[in-house]
């Protein structure tokens, strides 16, 4: 089969490789699939680049997210799920197979029925994208009447956090850097958006507040906005952290301590059993509702995986880019 891989660490155009390797077969419990898309996320290129961790295997199929129709089982799984539709989800977790190419194998339980409807570039979106922002909104239980600060709201989590937040019964208001972002996040409910470019983000969140603050923060990266905890979250408030822009953050203890603040962090690819299953019934709810919209900033091919890692490394897409297979 035809694969994108790597064989050591950095820039994508200098170690990026298109070739012919092994397809692989299903082992026991496991699926294979022939996959039709292969989400490129943050963390892969970061993975890639050797910016958050070096490579661990010979060679490194990228990509933990990807769609496609399963073709083989192995044994113990029914054959009913041979023809199914599917999507995955991390695949490229400590594994040197990911999604990069024209088949996967990989547990049975990675790879969840997509619904009638949603399409194949849909589902390379939701491994990591729409896992973490439905954790990140449900960590902290019940968010309904709550009014939550979401940064980053145009980004491919952000954008489905404040779906699923405005789903859940909250008020959500979104930090982004451009109108174009400001719009975008509109269309997927925010009440409120926040130009950090433009707009001092304490003070209008204060204005939009009634000066009480946000009862929780979800934030993409608290090394660049922890400072800001003390002028938008309100006393025993949350902040929910799924992402970090770099190994250590100043964290504003005084406040936090006298406020009795919490801070929450997690892993999307280390949820454990529970919350994952909670997570996959209610986003397959959702996406059989048709109450999802997904946000396809661009699509390549897998020659151009190089140009899909330098889209990503831009920070400029708005929305998750899709490598078609």
């Amino acid at each position: 089969m035809r694969a994108a891989y790597y064989e050591a660490n950095g820039a994508a155009d200098k170690v990026l490789t298109i070739g012919e390797v092994e397809t692989p077969k299903p082992g026991p419990g496991e699926v294979r699939v022939r996959l039709a898309t292969s989400g490129v996320n943050p963390s892969d290129v970061k993975t890639r680049a050797g910016t958050v961790r070096k490579i661990a295997f010979p060679r490194v199929i990228p990509h933990s997210d990807g769609a496609g129709t399963i073709e083989a089982v192995g044994e113990g799984v029914s054959p009913s799920r041979v023809g199914e539709r599917v999507w995955i989800w991390n695949g490229a977790w400590k594994r040197p197979f990911g999604t990069a190419a024209e088949y996967i194998a990989l547990p049975a339980r990675q790879a969840v029925p997509l619904p009638a409807g949603v399409s194949f570039e849909a589902g390379a979106c939701l491994g990591i994208p729409a896992l973490t922002a439905y954790h990140a909104v449900t960590l902290d239980g019940a968010v309904n009447g709550q009014t939550i600060l979401v940064h980053a709201g145009a980004g491919a989590v952000g954008h489905y956090v404040v779906q699923i937040a405005k789903a859940k019964g909250a008020k959500v208001i979104a930090t982004v850097s451009s109108p174009e972002k400001a719009a975008h996040a509109k269309a997927a409910g925010a009440d409120h958006t926040i130009n950090y470019r433009t707009e001092d983000v304490g003070a209008r969140v204060k204005e939009l507040t009634g000066g009480t603050g946000v009862d929780r923060i979800i934030d993409m990266d608290v090394t660049a906005n922890a400072k800001l905890i003390p002028a938008v979250l309100k006393p025993r408030g949350t902040v929910v952290i799924y992402g970090i822009g770099g190994p250590e953050a100043t964290i504003p203890a005084q406040y936090c301590l006298t406020s009795q603040i919490q801070l929450k962090f997690f892993l999307v690819y280390d949820l454990d059993d529970t919350a994952r299953d909670t997570a996959l019934k209610d986003l397959t709810a959702m996406l059989t509702a048709g109450s999802l919209k997904h946000a396809v900033a661009s699509t390549y091919t897998l020659d151009q995986v190089v140009a899909a890692h330098q889209a990503v490394e831009s920070g400029k897409a708005m929305g998750n880019v899709v490598i078609t297979l």
